[in-house]
């Protein structure tokens, strides 16, 4: 019985070579498909609850499915007489939820300081195809020879790579911008995305999804530098200790201005609130003109119900590039749900510069 239950998840050394050999196989598991491959099995059918947004690479021909469709094959195996399948070749189709953020990406809230709204940003990180050494295989797994000029692969490890170059990409046309400012740019106009399709909203995109072309001509920044930080951590209840960590010096708690994580020049503005109770809060920001020398933005609003967003004052004149402006938002919020967002976005006619506004209930 031992043996029967190994056979049905295809482990390793599992599988009869005798009863295989040149067929396909269902598994009641994903697995890397080298225990069927080396089996002689010419392709496999793998049924679990894992991952079914994204895709997978193995060494030999593979479908993956979930429970349901999984439980209506192992039904039919198990009644005909000869049970018979194909594994066609992979077809291109369009998505239409896309873009969406895949299911094992983390979502927020932040559970360290709740009123700054992570994740930041979202980038592309699920079925990349990029060029691919070859001087490995497909898969990388035992038995597997194929070489390839391009491949797919998902995870962190692609979504990182694309901020990143998104990053650098704006330094090459803004090379004294510091980290903040990029970061900035690429939150302020990043393209917006649907909660219909990501029930988490913010908590799942952050300011939506990464727009790099967009993202060279921002018109307006949210600029913090290390002293700004230093407040900010402060402010957190940082100790000297804590603080001499980050800074690598002798600072102290005590000879800085402790500053409500509020009133952090942060592109997004967040805050949490207990459910069912009412909030306001009230946040001052900075922005630098960094587009049009001479130019005037006026504040947009967009609120939903239970969300009051206001901005003194309303509009924002600039005479030069570097001309620096500050403004208060002012946010009132009712929550009977686990969140609610709207948007603060100062338009000048050619650029949007724009910052979520999300109040959620406290961790």
């Amino acid at each position: 019985m031992e043996t029967e239950h190994f056979m049905r998840y295809c482990y390793k050394g599992s599988l009869d070579k005798k009863l295989v050999k040149g067929k396909i196989v269902l598994c009641d598991s994903i697995g890397d498909g080298v225990a069927a491959s080396e089996a002689g099995v010419v392709g496999t059918i793998m049924q679990d609850a894992y991952y079914e947004d994204v895709a997978y690479n193995f060494p030999l021909p593979a479908s993956h499915l979930g429970l349901s469709d999984g439980l209506d094959i192992s039904k039919y195996v198990n009644k005909a007489r000869k049970p018979t399948a194909t594994i066609f070749k992979s077809i291109q189709r369009e998505d239409d939820l896309a873009p969406c953020v895949v299911s094992f990406s983390s979502r927020g809230p932040n559970p360290i300081t709740s009123d700054i709204i992570k994740p930041d940003l979202a980038a592309p990180g699920a079925d990349i195809l990029a060029a691919w050494s070859q001087g490995n295989t497909v898969t990388g797994l035992q038995g597997d020879r194929r070489v390839v000029r391009y491949n797919i692969i998902s995870g962190t490890s692609m979504a990182c790579p694309h901020a990143t170059g998104a990053a650098a990409y704006i330094k090459s046309f803004h090379p004294t911008w510091s980290p903040a400012a990029i970061k900035s740019a690429l939150m302020t106009t990043a393209f917006s995305m649907s909660a219909e399709t990501n029930p988490e909203a913010e908590f799942g995109y952050g300011s939506g999804h990464i727009n790099p072309a967009k993202a060279i001509n921002p018109g307006l920044i949210y600029d913090a530098g290390e002293e700004d930080y230093v407040r900010f951590l402060s402010g957190q209840g940082y100790s000297n200790k804590q603080l001499r960590l980050v800074k690598g010096d002798g600072s102290s708690c005590s000879e800085v201005t402790k500053e409500a994580v509020w009133n952090l020049h942060y592109p997004s503005l967040g805050l949490s609130v207990r459910s069912g109770h009412s909030i306001t809060r009230v946040f001052h920001r900075i922005v630098t003109n960094v587009g049009s020398p001479e130019s005037s933005y006026k504040a947009i609003v967009k609120a939903p119900n239970g969300l009051k967003i206001k901005a003194t004052p309303k509009a924002l004149r600039f005479n030069y590039v570097g001309h620096i402006k500050s403004f208060v938002v002012t946010v009132k919020a009712k929550l009977g749900e686990t969140a609610i967002s709207g948007a603060l976005i100062w338009d000048d006619g050619e650029h949007q510069v724009r910052s979520p506004v999300v109040a959620h209930v406290s961790l």
